[in-house]
């Protein structure tokens, strides 16, 4: 049955986290303490697809589940909710943000299916604020805890949404240039830690605008940059360790000798 081992699994979460006979470190963890492990799950759930690895993306949702189910017996604990309030308030959700599909309304393609998806979040959004006794913001809901790289995509795309946006990307690479002068002249000019990292970030988010723009996902770049630095950067090391050296051995007109090699047999 497909609910057996999830009950499997909500029995050993108990055990677990059972005050005398459960597992001390199990027992001792609070949200908190487990939140880094959840967010390190997911980025590994990630990993495991960018591989194509199906063996290890089903071990990592294995992983990324026990997080959702140690979350929700914490919860239990203090009378919060339970699993089953978790997965039924996803189900609820999924319905109420798909009437093409659970009620009379109609998507004929993907964009008019995320068009509905979103006039519906904003919905929710609205209800939400209202119940909180505030004005709704198109900015709201974005976790602060996103990666930061994702968050200012996010941010944009909502406030693309209601036309806060540049026509193309011309005008955005403009910003970019605009923005790294700005950073130039702190930099010329001895600029304060505090200053230096406002420039920084105004840059970040300009380069983020252009590859919104261009349809790429910051992330996945960013990614697949550090990936290609570290290939390269291993080829470097792989070249010196075969002369018995290492990189803090060679001078930087060397290092950049090898670098220029590295990239063209990558």
């Amino acid at each position: 049955m497909p609910t057996a081992n999830i009950d499997k699994l909500l029995d050993v979460m108990a055990r677990l986290r059972h005050p005398n006979q459960g597992c001390p470190w199990d027992v001792e963890q609070t949200f908190e303490t487990i939140v880094p492990y959840t967010i390190e799950e997911a980025y590994e759930v990630a990993d495991a697809i960018d591989r194509g690895d199906m063996e290890a993306l089903r071990d990592e949702l294995g992983d990324l589940l026990l997080q959702v189910v140690f979350h929700a017996r914490m919860a239990e604990e203090q009378d919060d909710f339970v699993f089953d309030d978790v997965a039924g308030a996803i189900a609820e959700k999924l319905i109420r943000r798909h009437p093409h599909v659970f009620g009379d309304g109609a998507s004929d393609s993907p964009a008019a299916v995320k068009e509905s998806w979103e006039t519906l979040k904003a919905a929710e959004r609205a209800g939400k604020a209202a119940q909180d006794g505030r004005s709704a913001s198109v900015l709201d809901d974005v976790p602060a805890a996103f990666p930061a790289l994702m968050r200012a995509e996010k941010l944009q795309k909502r406030a693309a949404r209601v036309g806060f946006d540049w026509p193309d990307v011309a005008p955005v690479l403009e910003k970019v240039t605009e923005e790294l002068d700005e950073l130039k002249s702190e930099i010329a000019h001895g600029g304060t830690a505090a200053r230096l990292s406002e420039e920084a970030g105004d840059l970040l988010f300009s380069c983020v605008n252009v590859l919104r723009h261009l349809k790429v996902d910051p992330e996945a770049a960013l990614r697949s940059a550090n990936a290609k630095f570290e290939r390269r950067f291993r080829t470097v090391e792989a070249a010196l360790a075969a002369e018995d050296r290492n990189p803090s051995d060679a001078d930087i007109a060397e290092l950049e000798e090898l670098w220029q090699r590295a990239k063209k047999s990558d």
